[in-house]
């Protein structure tokens, strides 16, 4: 069993072919590129999985991804090349079966057994000695391999590890990068805030200092108890704080733009502010319609597809929300695969499209409302520079500081200059917290 995990990873008839999925998985993550959320969502393989064996097969997968370098280094030590094995479909079986041998508690017979038989089953039969070989040399040799590995150099992107220490020095971003790599607890937002200390005892977890519930155990969210009697939704501490930065809006509008999933949607909506949701994804906008149905917030939320770079409301706004689409590298625990398929090309790209939407999103906030910014990106290319820029073009805003009673005490996370900025290993005490930056403007009268 993994630490801390509560998940039965003990071998049982099922394990073979829930090694097939997680293989099938890895391939359409790293080859085809395809966000692993998302497979977990369509891939029918994995659907059909019994649930101790999803638990087991996301576990691995995502171990994978995100300890990817350090298993790569493994493989290349234990093979003795210089190169990773071909056909990628070889590297990512060996990949899945070395994560359980170094990363997973599971008992090396049971990994290189059912790594042979896998091989077998999916092509690779000539390759089986070489398998056998590779695995059984991590197996005696990989645990002290990896007391010896720099993992922040290692599993982080070369050209994402120089952008954090060009942005916070060596030290901080050595400690963003190994923050990064550890899985984040499950954090819940509640509907009605007032009874977090009872739902933390009916869920066992604890209320944070910015209000969320959380889950050091994870589990199985739809079977916790409030999740169909939409009590709650999943959303990380970090995210919930940018829509409690407008105080009380009961009865007053808001648009919430780039609004899908929804989980900001709904904290707004729950709130009792009529809500205002804009997203040009139509089917992004689906989840969200069936996330406020399950919560029953529905009523409270009105729905557009549109591009919020040119999008015009029918009267200036007093208050917006701007969630802006990033790179989501303060996500990488959550989501391991950002460091997989996010891209210098990529940032750029969306660094484009964020300063579109805020220069868009001052033009139809009314004179005297309020623009909230936020990015779960952690570069301040995404975050504190886009600010600098707007401000420095003469926009007719000014910041409106945070103060630290807004945001639980946690003013060690409050910039100089009113901002927030959240990283991954604040709070890491009580299991850290996603990246994320917050930034509160004022429109001019």
């Amino acid at each position: 069993m993994t630490a801390g995990s509560g998940i039965d990873i003990s071998p049982h008839p099922e394990r073979p072919a829930s090694r097939r999925v997680a293989l099938d998985m890895l391939m359409l993550v790293l080859e085809r590129r395809q966000p692993f959320d998302q497979v977990l969502q369509e891939e029918k393989s994995f659907r059909a999985l019994a649930g101790r064996d999803r638990a087991f097969v996301r576990m691995l997968t995502a171990t994978t991804l995100r300890r990817c370098g350090q298993i790569d280094d493994a493989i290349l030590k234990a093979s003795g090349k210089a190169e990773l094995p071909r056909p990628f479909l070889l590297n990512n079986l060996l990949r899945l079966a070395v994560t359980q041998l170094l990363f997973m508690s599971v008992p090396d017979y049971a990994v290189v057994d059912t790594a042979v038989r896998l091989a077998k089953d999916v092509g690779l039969e000539r390759q089986k000695g070489f398998i056998n070989a590779v695995l059984r040399h991590v197996a005696r040799e990989g645990k002290a391999w990896v007391a010896v590995q720099d993992e922040a150099r290692l599993n982080i992107p070369g050209w994402l590890m120089d952008i954090w220490i060009a942005d916070y020095g060596p030290q901080v971003a050595a400690e963003i990068a190994r923050s990064s790599l550890v899985e984040a607890p499950l954090d819940i937002t509640l509907k009605d805030p007032v009874h977090a200390a009872a739902w933390a005892e009916t869920l066992g977890g604890d209320v944070l200092p910015t209000g969320s519930v959380r889950r050091m155990s994870g589990g199985a969210v739809r079977e916790l108890p409030g999740y169909e009697d939409g009590m709650w939704w999943v959303q990380d501490t970090a995210a919930a704080v940018p829509v409690r930065l407008f105080g009380d809006i009961a009865g007053e509008t808001v648009i919430d733009i780039c609004a899908a999933p929804g989980g900001k949607t709904a904290q707004l909506a729950a709130s009792g502010a009529r809500v205002l949701a804009i997203d040009r994804s139509t089917q992004r906008l689906k989840r969200l319609g069936e996330n406020l149905r399950r919560l029953r917030l529905e009523k409270n939320v009105t729905v557009e597809a549109a591009d919020a770079t040119v999008w015009r409301p029918r009267e200036p706004a007093a208050r917006i929300l701007l969630d802006v689409p990033c790179t989501a590298t303060g996500t990488i625990r959550r989501h391991p695969d950002v460091m997989h398929l996010k891209t210098p090309r990529d940032m750029q790209g969306l660094m484009d499209v964020q300063a579109r939407l805020l220069e868009n999103a001052v033009q139809i906030l009314a004179p005297g409302g309020t623009l909230i910014y936020c990015t779960c990106s952690l570069q301040k290319a995404e975050g504190e520079s886009q600010i600098e820029k707007l401000l420095a073009s003469g926009a007719p805003v000014a910041r409106l500081p945070v103060t630290a009673a807004e945001i639980g005490g946690l003013d060690f996370t409050i910039t100089e200059k009113g901002e927030v900025r959240f990283l991954p290993f604040h709070l890491a005490g009580q299991g850290g917290i996603d990246g994320f930056f917050i930034s509160r403007l004022r429109k001019h009268p």
